[in-house]
């Protein structure tokens, strides 16, 4: 990673700080000395350049300086001309050193979010709605019904519960995928099953291909396996089957990762013709394929998954669950692969956890074959709100440019002539989080873009448009500020 990155990275891993009460260069410093204390910084790592830092963090100068300051006046740190500033403080022992911090990739800032929680921000890197009402009901019929004999059994099940795994192969079979059960095993949610198939064909070195962009937290998932993500533009038809061409005759890689269905973030849909192209080509230079097609609706509304156009002679894994379409609390996925594959998957699944929960299982089964009409109500509210989200951005900020998504609940627009990252820095002054383009990629093409899901209800998202106008009016007119509280340069 470079010089750039390396600033960036920490930038994000310091999380929430700017929006803590005081002034900024002491929560800014507040938010380092944590990191020397936990350990995400040690003893004689270097602090970035001050301006390089400050820019990072859509600050002033005299700001970092200010923090820089702070932590030699507490022995944290130390500073020598032409070395630069670096941590004198050795970290911390045993719990200390962890402190229950998320650590790694892209994603590790979106992820301490759901530790944290700070109250009083608006985050913009879930893209979920409410539960749906039907869930409710069929929970108080399960308790009656089915909870019965579900206590008389062991309760171990690392296949997957027998009528879920069931449900799920009928779904697939409506939606042009010939399934048996034995293909099928379920999962604690979408991306327990993408990190399962991480360990089965992943070693350190190997290589990925990914749509570019993608989503952080997929491609933390490979990075920590080790292995080396090579980027495959898209166009409006989903992955471009020339250069993915190109990038698999020139890397021999291990593994294509796709998401076929609403892609995420750019909410595009892979025609048939180009999932016909992709397997044709996967199957000619024996790729493997992960599918995630989370984002599962009308069996017969979408074109049939990646796995069904293929020959077989590429292994094909496709990945779905229920959270974007049930609740995201409904912790259950799965994964649908060829037996032998299905069966090794198990094995690793049953060393993590023997199995699912299975009262969960239980309720996933009776709400999957309503799960077409629960999309279809879902697809309804999601109009509405997208009709509602791009009034109020045509409205008040007018310079921001999106395609409209075929689906899936977010917009990917592009902030013209500005660095999200600079961006997302001064929203979180505002109280809102944003995800910046850059963390799904690991070039540069996409440092001017963010992901803004429209699942709030309509006044919440209105306050969104109204905080991030405010933000984006800031970065305008002002670039990086100040610190009121500190030295003004």
């Amino acid at each position: 990673m470079d010089r750039k990155g390396r600033v960036a990275e920490l930038a994000d891993a310091l999380g929430d700080w700017a929006a803590a009460p005081g002034p900024r260069y002491r929560t800014l410093a507040d938010a380092l000395a944590s990191a020397i204390h936990t350990g995400l910084l040690g003893r004689g790592d270097r602090l970035p350049a001050e301006r390089a830092f400050a820019g990072a963090l859509a600050l002033s100068r005299s700001t970092v300086v200010a923090a820089y300051d702070e932590l030699r006046g507490r022995g944290l740190v130390t500073s020598r001309h032409g070395s630069g500033t670096t941590v004198a403080a050795a970290p911390g022992r045993g719990a200390d050193q962890t402190d229950g911090r998320v650590a790694g990739g892209q994603a590790t800032a979106l992820l301490q979010r759901l530790v944290d929680r700070p109250p009083d921000i608006i985050s913009l890197a879930y893209a979920v709605d409410d539960g749906t009402s039907e869930l409710a009901d069929e929970l108080v019929d399960l308790a009656r019904t089915d909870l019965p004999r579900l206590l008389r059994d062991a309760g171990y099940h690392p296949h997957g519960l027998p009528e879920l795994r069931t449900a799920i192969a009928e779904y697939y079979c409506r939606s042009g995928l010939p399934t048996t059960p034995a293909q099928v095993l379920a999962t604690t949610g979408a991306t327990q099953a993408i990190g399962l198939a991480t360990q089965l064909y992943l070693r350190r070195g190997a290589v990925v291909l990914v749509e570019s962009p993608s989503w952080p937290g997929c491609l933390d998932i490979f990075r920590a396996a080790g292995a080396r993500l090579v980027g495959v533009p898209l166009d409006e038809e989903g992955i471009q089957a020339d250069v993915l061409a190109s990038a698999i005759t020139g890397t021999q890689p291990d593994l294509l990762f796709v998401m076929p269905a609403f892609h995420n973030p750019t909410g595009t849909l892979m025609s048939a013709a180009r999932r016909r192209q992709v397997a044709a080509l996967c199957d000619r230079h024996r790729v493997p394929v992960l599918e995630d097609i989370s984002h599962i609706g009308h069996p017969t509304a979408l074109p049939a998954p990646v796995a069904a156009h293929g020959t077989g002679a590429a292994e094909t894994l496709t990945v779905g669950g229920l959270a974007k379409t049930i609740w995201g609390g409904l912790r259950v996925g799965w994964v649908r692969a060829p037996i032998e594959i299905t069966d090794r998957l198990t094995r690793l699944k049953a060393l993590a956890d023997l199995g699912s929960p299975v009262l969960d299982q239980a309720l996933a089964a009776r709400l999957l074959p309503r799960v077409g009409e629960l999309a279809d109500r879902r697809h309804q509210l999601r109009r509405h709100r997208l009709a509602h989200a791009t009034e109020l951005l045509r409205t008040q900020l007018p310079s921001w440019r999106w395609r409209v998504p075929d689906g899936g609940p977010a917009l990917w627009i592009e902030l013209p002539g500005a660095d999200a990252r600079a961006f997302a820095a001064i929203a979180v002054r505002h109280g809102v989080e944003v995800v910046p383009g850059s963390t799904t990629d690991s070039g540069d093409e996409f440092d001017s873009f963010i992901r803004l899901p429209f699942t709030f209800p309509e006044e919440v998202f209105t306050e969104v448009i109204s905080r991030l106008t405010r933000a984006w009016d800031e970065l305008t007119r002002h670039g990086p500020m100040a610190d009121p509280h500190g030295p003004i340069v």
